[in-house]
């Protein structure tokens, strides 16, 4: 099986290592823009191949989109990263361009490909590759509601003092700091409710905490955060891969789950080797179904950008 990474920036390769250290496909394309950048990460990663103890194949490409046929899974990181104080919707003008080439490029070698998409503002593109590519809804997948997810339980478990593994918790809606649902009431530590264990008070401060977890970390090291990214990139593929009807958050398109139609947000879903598969109804309350219609509207604003582009 052939697997490609599109952007060799921090987050692409993070999600190529981890891809290739789980031994997920028998060739892994790293390609970028950039000359030389994505072959000499992929070098750099085949040097530890022998001490790591994988047999995976890295190969890398400048911007040679025929090395990447027949590629099965398609991770897409292209785009410029957030600058401190720059929202994902700053983002959009740039790497919506980019998205659509890429998405495109792909296609025409990889027809059958499952596209997972990770570049920022993440909801738009992944609105954007499904209209560029005009693939079946199932095989465009938003990594957004991954990572949320995770820092998400990351929060919870430093105030339950805990491990984060113990936890089932999920962040829904748009992947953006005023746009994301942590559904804290939904939330279990090995199946009792964490509302159980945290006062309202301390609800409140890790669903904030949980909703600017990608602005505290892009102020402390100046840039976005590639390892939880990546490795939630790497995670998707792993379920496709190994067809592990697993349950995660993705951006998909909605045709009227959750009271919502054309537009690409996050939802319950189960990811197998056909992509996503089924999305999840988890009965929202009238606060969390209002939240949610708002998140869509914030999300379908930036949609509407793409026609003026």
């Amino acid at each position: 099986m052939k697997i490609t990474v599109v952007g060799a920036g921090a987050v692409g390769a993070t999600c190529a290592d981890n891809i290739a250290r789980k031994e997920l496909a028998s060739e892994l394309v790293l390609l970028d823009i950039k000359e030389g950048l994505a072959e000499g990460k992929a070098q750099d990663m085949m040097q530890t191949a022998t001490l790591l103890g994988f047999d995976t194949k890295i190969t890398g490409s400048t911007n040679d989109y025929a090395k990447t046929a027949g590629s099965s899974v398609v991770v897409i990181t292209s785009g410029i990263p957030r600058k401190p104080g720059m929202t994902r919707e700053e983002l959009i003008g740039t790497n919506a361009g980019i998205v659509k080439t890429v998405s495109e490029n792909i296609l025409k070698h990889s027809p059958d490909a499952i596209i997972i998409v990770i570049s920022n503002p993440m909801d738009t593109m992944t609105y954007l590759a499904l209209q560029a590519t005009g693939l079946p809804k199932n095989r465009i997948i938003g990594m957004g509601g991954t990572l949320d997810s995770s820092r998400f339980k990351y929060q919870l478990s430093q105030h339950l003092e805990c491990s984060p593994s113990d936890l089932n918790a999920v962040v829904i809606g748009g992947h953006g700091d005023t746009t994301m649902i942590p559904l804290i009431r939904h939330a279990t530590w090995n199946s009792a409710p964490v509302t159980d264990f945290i006062s309202a008070e301390k609800q409140d401060a890790i669903v904030k905490a949980t909703m600017v977890g990608g602005a505290t970390l892009t102020a402390l090291i100046g840039t976005s955060a590639w390892y939880a990214p990546g490795a939630a990139g790497a995670a998707l593929v792993e379920a496709i891969v190994r067809d592990e009807k697993k349950l995660f958050t993705c951006c998909v398109a909605l045709d009227g789950e959750y009271g919502q139609k054309d537009i690409c947000l996050g939802v319950p879903v189960t990811i197998g080797k056909d992509g996503w598969e089924k999305i999840l109804d988890f009965k929202l309350n009238d606060t969390e179904q209002a939240a949610f219609n708002k998140s869509a509207d914030a999300v379908r604003a930036m949609n509407d950008v793409l026609k003026t582009l």
